[in-house]
């Protein structure tokens, strides 16, 4: 259904934002940086919440990963809902929600009730993100009007992770509860202003039934496999337990595509696939999370509890990531425009590797502007290239029909992807924990997570790397039969 807001018969350049249509990316940015937001900002507060509630350290984990939990486990059936039952109504419905467990989170006295809000808070992302997405691409017309906001919609996710951590900082100093009750208000500010903004989408009417098999095993199996994941360096990568459960998800995924398969409305349609940009955009999602999902974990370690900085202090070292992210936001979809979301995902992955390797240069009296400042700097240059890009190549090309489900497939692939690679680079530093835990020691063992975290920004570069030798190859085929079509033509003779 085509936007009201747009004019699609106006050439791309020709369209002028409304101050309606502004209103709208900004209702969408506020609740994607609110999301991003959760899952970086609680990650300071835990030691005074563990404190204050008088909870253990595999209590506190679920602080964090019950919000990833529901947020992972059913983005793929947020997606599919906002496509079937009206973009519109399943964001703000999940948006009052996020607002709802938000304030529970603040006022609650116990463990368990503050690790339910966290994952209600998760489920009702799963959502929203997935809503938000598929309003804008099937409100901006795709090119350079759609590349534009997405770049702007995305680096609001960067800037929001970013910025948690020097909000939470800040907050925790004066109370933990804060830091939960802060995305209350705004979550409420940006539903009022989306009752009024947000353009009215229709229900889709032409779909072949509610796929209900499908829609229960896709969340189980993705349920169970972010469940696995988070539980296995506990428990053991080697423990029956773990081995059964990876099981279990390798059961429940083989009768999902299956199901899939055989669906006449499918909860996602496995024909999108078949495209190899997708592929790429989907793997390039889960490397590029993950990979910096472990290297922030890392580096809040070695910050915190190697050279003793304050959370604020640690906080304010990320700073300048975020803070490029977010000067970049206008820029990146006219970079986009012009050289194609392959190149910049390469030269952005490359940056991050380049960013990683910088950083094994650390040691235990480090000088800010030589040895971290660098590699600060490059990876946010590499967050405001990717991530937006990887929005803009996953959303291009497929139907607006589509658009939750492709939406909520990326999300899907940038959350598994931080939850299986932060569990093992966790898994492998805790492997090289020394026995004597001396400053230098805990350091070294820092040192193979880190040489992960860069090899799984390596493999992102080769993966979008075989994109661009496809396209180069295709580009030879076309100037070859050009050239073989013209020699013939030279060839035939010039009758009277």
């Amino acid at each position: 259904m085509t936007s009201p807001l747009t004019n699609p018969a106006a050439p791309s350049s020709a369209v002028r934002w409304t101050p309606r249509l502004w209103g709208t990316l900004l209702v969408l940015c506020a609740a994607m940086f609110l999301d991003a937001l959760d899952v970086s900002m609680v990650g300071v507060a835990l030691p005074s919440i563990g404190s204050d509630l008088d909870l253990s350290t595999s209590t506190l984990q679920w602080i964090v990963s019950g919000y990833i939990l529901g947020y992972g486990g059913l983005l793929l059936l947020g997606g599919r809902t906002a496509d079937l039952l009206g973009r519109r109504q399943v964001f703000l419905i999940a948006l009052g929600v996020f607002a709802l467990a938000s304030l529970l989170g603040g006022l609650v006295d116990s463990g368990p009730l503050l690790i339910a809000s966290r994952f209600i808070k998760g489920l009702s992302a799963a959502f929203t993100a997935p809503a938000g997405l598929s309003i804008i691409t099937t409100t901006f017309a795709e090119g350079p009007l759609r590349n534009r906001a997405l770049s702007i919609y995305t680096t609001c996710a960067a800037t929001g992770f970013s910025m948690g951590l020097v909000l939470s900082g800040l907050l925790t100093e004066a109370s933990w509860r804060l830091t939960m009750l802060l995305p209350a208000p705004i979550a409420l500010i940006a539903l009022l202003a989306g009752l009024k903004l947000l353009p009215r989408s229709e229900r889709e009417k032409d779909h072949n039934g509610y796929d209900i098999p499908g829609a229960v095993l896709g969340t189980a199996s993705m349920l169970l496999l972010v469940f696995t994941v988070v539980q296995a360096p506990e428990v053991g990568w080697a423990s029956a337990r773990t081995l059964l459960s990876f099981l279990a998800v390798a059961v429940l995924l083989t009768v999902f595509v299956v199901v899939e398969r055989r669906s006449p409305g499918p909860l996602i349609r496995l024909g999108v696939l078949r495209s190899g940009n997708q592929i790429r955009a989907q793997l390039g999602a889960l490397a590029f999370f993950g990979s910096y999902v472990g290297f922030q974990f890392l580096t809040t370690l070695y910050m915190q509890s190697l050279l003793g900085w304050s959370a604020l202090h640690t906080a304010l070292a990320f700073l300048p990531a975020g803070a490029l992210v977010a000067v970049s936001s206008t820029k990146v979809g006219s970079i986009v425009d012009r050289f194609g979301t392959q190149r910049l995902i390469a030269v952005g992955f490359a940056l991050m590797v380049v960013g990683y390797a910088l950083f094994l240069r650390i040691n235990l009296d480090p000088v800010y502007a030589a040895v971290i400042l660098p590699s600060m700097l490059l990876i946010g240059a590499a967050c405001a290239l990717v991530f937006p890009s990887l929005n803009i190549q996953a959303t291009n090309g497929v139907e607006d029909h589509e658009q939750g489900m492709v939406s909520g497939l990326l999300n899907t692939s940038v959350q598994v992807g931080g939850a299986i690679f932060l569990a093992v680079v966790t898994a492998v530093v805790t492997a090289g924990a020394p026995e004597h835990a001396t400053p230098q020691a805990v350091l070294d063992s820092y040192r193979p997570g880190l040489v992960v975290v860069t090899g799984i920004a390596v493999a992102g570069l080769l993966i979008t790397l075989t994109g661009l030798r496809r396209r180069r190859n295709q580009s030879q085929q076309s100037v070859v039969v050009a050239k073989s079509t013209s020699l013939e033509a030279d060839r035939v003779p010039v009758r009277d």
